[in-house]
């Protein structure tokens, strides 16, 4: 999924279904299990942070990958399935490495001509691009949420709580 190449071949829930199937994803799967997973296949740490700043309308996450740690800001929300959703959307855009594909340099200095290109780039790669890389996020976003939520249904998910 390195290219744009791959983009046009598949629809977003194609690539989502495909990214999702080749995960590692344990039989009891919850937030935490799965952000171990991600860990391994990006290579480095991944810290999640409630950002105040982020309004929960038009931008509801915020990804940062450096070449240490992986960070994810999402919207202050008083619920708990949404945090979750905006965590889970941005899993999915490191899974399917948004932040590999290419952006043109001169749409960035135009936009940001005080900012860093290569900084720019690697946000602007896998965020509002194009709506394809925002709904191929989402839906693997929704794959995660269905997991975790199945997982949660099993009885063995049920009698943790008894432990």
């Amino acid at each position: 999924m390195n290219s744009n190449r791959n983009h046009t071949k598949q629809t977003a829930a194609e690539r989502a279904a495909r990214a999702f199937d080749s995960l590692p994803l344990p039989s009891h799967l919850n937030l935490e299990r799965l952000v171990k997973v991600v860990e391994g296949v990006r290579h480095r740490p991944i810290q999640i942070e409630a950002a105040g700043a982020l309004n929960g309308g038009s931008v509801c996450g915020l990804w940062l990958s450096t070449d240490d740690v992986e960070i994810i800001l999402h919207a202050v929300s008083p619920s708990g399935l949404h945090r979750q959703q905006f965590v889970l959307h941005e899993l999915g855009h490191m899974v399917l490495r948004h932040d590999e594909l290419v952006v043109p340099a001169d749409y960035i200095e135009v936009l940001f001509p005080s900012l860093p290109v290569a900084l720019v780039s690697r946000v602007l790669a896998r965020s509002s691009f194009t709506d394809d890389l925002e709904a191929a996020a989402e839906s693997l976003a929704d794959l995660f949420a269905g997991a975790i939520r199945n997982s949660a249904m099993e009885p063995r998910s049920f009698e943790r709580i008894f432990e």
